[in-house]
């Protein structure tokens, strides 16, 4: 029997349980649904020249996802802050984002004074924790959306990726910078929770792709590879790959890959043994993209170097960009048991921050 298939060993690595997590990804999208609707952000807030979203880590995912995935529907520019330094165009006219699961990310708390003297119209999304961040919205009327985590159970940020996801682009819709349709999201929610039973512990290893893949991955480095609208996804699954299946891994982007990795596959030699590309294919991309796609696997073989394709099947951008995080987060939780890890600790990043001080 695959060791992925018995779930007494998955529960004896996975301490955390989050798998539980996992499966109520569709839970926390139709959550932020249903907040929706007590969210209000004044119209003046639409008045911008430019947003800009400061988050670290698991806090800035769904950042990235949305802006890869609404490029060309935002109206104006989406840059992510992933640092301590405001830059100098932010002003009277930028609509500013903290974001912080967890409520004391340091380098985001860190801006809001100086962004506050500035003039930016500011807002906030963090979990409903007590902590540094919901107090500051609190005392200092700073509009946005404080959830209750009900639906990550680990309590891991990247593992509350529904919540980002949406949660900003809710806030973002409120403000006028996009559009959402409620019945198009709804359709998507079930068709994840489908999935879901295609992915999870309990489904046997010679159905469940997820599995499947873990298997292929283990003991490699996985190099992601995406385009356009999911550009952002393979970024999080690179974090996910580190942080929950404690195993490095990289992405790179097409077409800018072929302007460059493609050169830096011949050494070291022992490339083909320790490498191992992901690629995630898409009826959806442009033409020119998938032929690139398919181009670049030759060149990747041709090197010696392991290729596993993986083809999204949502009928949107939105819908495969869900179904993506879905499995990728699977995928790395499954890699996890493999590798005897319990996918929710990050023992070196706690190490990093207590010495940090």
């Amino acid at each position: 029997m695959n060791i992925l298939d018995d779930i007494n060993y998955i529960k004896k690595i996975d301490v955390s349980e989050g798998y539980k997590s996992l499966e109520l990804l569709p839970d926390q999208i139709r959550q932020v649904l249903i907040d929706s609707s007590v969210i209000k952000i004044p119209k003046e807030y639409s008045k911008v020249n430019n947003i800009v979203v400061a988050g670290m880590g698991g806090s800035n995912l769904g950042a990235r996802i949305a802006k890869a995935l609404f490029a060309t529907e935002l109206k104006v520019p989406l840059d992510i802050l992933a640092g301590y330094e405001v830059p100098a165009y932010v002003n009277e006219k930028t609509l500013f984002v903290l974001s912080s699961y967890s409520g004391t990310t340091e380098e985001v708390l860190s801006l809001y004074l100086e962004v506050k003297k500035r003039g930016a119209k500011i807002i906030g999304i963090t979990s409903r924790s007590g902590k540094k961040l919901e107090k500051m919205m609190m005392k200092e009327d700073i509009l946005g959306y404080i959830f209750d985590p009900k639906f990550n159970p680990a309590n891991s940020p990247r593992l509350a990726v529904g919540y980002a996801v949406f949660g900003l682009a809710v806030l973002l819709a409120k403000a006028g910078m996009l559009e959402l349709k409620t019945a198009v999201i709804e359709k998507i929610v079930n068709i994840l929770e489908v999935n879901d039973r295609e992915l999870r512990p309990e489904a046997d290893s010679d159905f469940n792709l997820a599995k499947q893949i873990a298997v292929q991955v283990k003991g490699k480095i996985p190099v992601i590879v995406g385009a356009e609208f999911l550009e952002a996804n393979v970024f999080v699954m690179r974090n996910q790959f580190c942080e929950t299946a404690k195993n490095f891994a990289n992405y790179l982007v097409l077409p800018d890959l072929n302007h460059f990795a493609m050169e830096g596959l011949v050494y070291p030699e022992n490339n083909q043994h320790n490498l191992v590309f992901l690629f995630f294919d898409s009826e959806l991309y442009t033409k020119r993209i998938q032929k690139r796609a398919l181009l670049t696997k030759q060149v990747i073989e041709k090197n010696s170097i392991k290729v596993i394709s993986h083809k999204l099947q949502g009928k949107s951008k939105l819908g495969q960009s869900m179904e993506m995080l879905q499995f990728a987060s699977y995928v790395t939780y499954y890699l996890a048991i493999l590798n005897e890890q319990d996918p929710i600790p990050n023992p070196w990043v706690d190490w990093f921050k207590e010495n940090l001080g």
